[in-house]
């Protein structure tokens, strides 16, 4: 009988690491860090004023800058903004994602000229004659026949109506020179004279001036006023002669603090000095209303 051979076994013992378990540890590190931060910050919150809630309830009710401008310009005018604050100040536009907005917004700071002018359209509508926007600023005229009784400095009504509106776009500016100037012709008054268009213009001045001076939030604003009385000469018809509330808003050349201001730039189609957009968006604004109404 053949001798069985004998089975060797061979045993080999592996010690193996626990491993990094996939990170999973991680996520939840995170939870209870963030629990934790929620925690505190309630029992913060519990300690504080009425006043401080209040201030922390409005931060987190209002809009941010990119929903008013999404809900104010249209998508393309926002995105060209954006864009535009994105290559000129990246920080600042970073902020303005969680910035709410809890004044009346700064025109001059707005970057887009385009986006000035669907704002001045949305403000003024066809109050607003003669604008023009350049890289340092905008105009615009405002007929005397919708503020003022012909040929004197009285009010009508819709006076309230149309400074209310101008002070939505004169509210918010920072580091800007505002000039007026108060113009008509000499034949609009009842006497026909110089002297009495002169002091008519002046009155009127005075009111318009006040009243976007009382409306302004910062200090950095300076406004100034000025008249322009004309005499009509050859033939014409009194009773076409309209005179205007000329508004010149300029930044000032550096700010405050010594830096240098934005100018307003355009980044969607042709980029001119003199940009005139604004019939555009009076005439789009008035098909959107109509439509609406439809």
């Amino acid at each position: 009988m053949a001798k069985e051979k004998s089975l060797i076994v061979i045993k080999k013992i592996t010690i193996a690491g626990g491993g990094h378990h996939g990170g999973s540890w991680k996520v939840a590190l995170a939870d209870f860090m963030t629990a934790m931060m929620a925690f505190f910050l309630v029992m913060w919150l519990l300690n504080q004023t009425e006043q401080t809630k209040k201030a922390v309830s409005d931060y987190f009710s209002t809009p941010s800058v990119i929903e008013y401008n999404f809900q104010n310009f249209g998508v393309e005018l926002t995105l060209e903004k954006l864009f535009l604050d994105l290559v000129n100040e990246p920080l600042k536009a970073m902020q303005s994602f969680m910035e709410p907005i809890d004044r009346t917004p700064n025109l001059l700071d707005m970057g887009s000229a385009k986006v000035v002018a669907a704002q001045l359209a949305d403000q003024l509508g066809d109050y607003a004659k003669n604008v023009s926007i350049t890289p340092d600023g905008f105009d615009f005229d405002i007929p005397d026949n919708v503020l003022f009784e012909r040929g004197s400095s009285n009010p009508i009504p819709s006076f309230i109506e149309i400074m209310d509106k101008v002070k939505g776009v004169t509210t918010g500016l920072e580091e800007a020179e505002i000039k007026i100037n108060s113009a008509l012709f000499v034949q609009t008054v009842p006497d026909m004279q110089n002297e009495t268009a002169k002091k008519v213009a002046a009155q009127r001045l005075d009111l318009v001036t006040k009243k976007i001076q009382s409306s302004l939030e910062h200090n950095t604003v300076s406004v100034n006023g000025s008249i322009n009385v004309r005499e009509k000469k050859g033939e014409f018809d009194p009773s076409k002669l309209v005179g205007f509330i000329k508004i010149s808003i300029r930044q000032k050349e550096v700010r405050t603090d010594g830096k240098p201001v934005r100018k307003l730039d355009t980044l969607f189609g042709d980029s001119r000095a003199d940009m005139n957009v604004y019939d555009n968006f009076v005439q789009q604004l008035s098909n959107s209303k109509k439509k609406k109404s439809k």
